[in-house]
């Protein structure tokens, strides 16, 4: 079990979430309440399952947890997309939260990695 305070991805991921939360706050107020609520979902997902895996009784399961987030931040990209296509986002906006969403993916690809080689060793 570890503070998942101290994990710099928990950290961006948390930062994302609130980015998001903003943004999908100026979606026009018609037409894309399922698009701002699953994104919503998909992006604190994010931060929510790397709390819970910090929590985790092993480090399996903790990289289990992180595979979970990665999926979460797959959804929130795409969800980014159709919020860009659909017009509810504005290009620099879609731009900067998919770059931070694929970065925050990145690292937890390598935290799940490390934990992976300590089940291991």
């Amino acid at each position: 079990m570890q503070d998942f305070r101290r994990l710099n991805v928990w950290k961006r991921a948390h930062g994302f979430a609130l980015d998001v939360r903003r943004a999908t706050g100026q979606f026009p107020r018609t037409g894309f309440a399922a698009l701002k609520s699953q994104l919503l979902r998909a992006s604190e997902s994010v931060a929510t399952n790397i709390v819970e895996g910090c929590g985790a009784a092993s480090q399996k399961d903790f990289a289990r947890f992180l595979e979970i987030a990665m999926k979460s931040c797959s959804e929130a990209e795409y969800q980014l997309q159709l919020g860009r296509d659909t017009g509810a986002l504005s290009d620099n906006r879609w731009r900067d939260l998919t770059s931070e969403v694929v970065q925050i993916r990145a690292m937890l690809y390598g935290l799940r990695k490390r934990v992976l080689e300590r089940v291991e060793a």
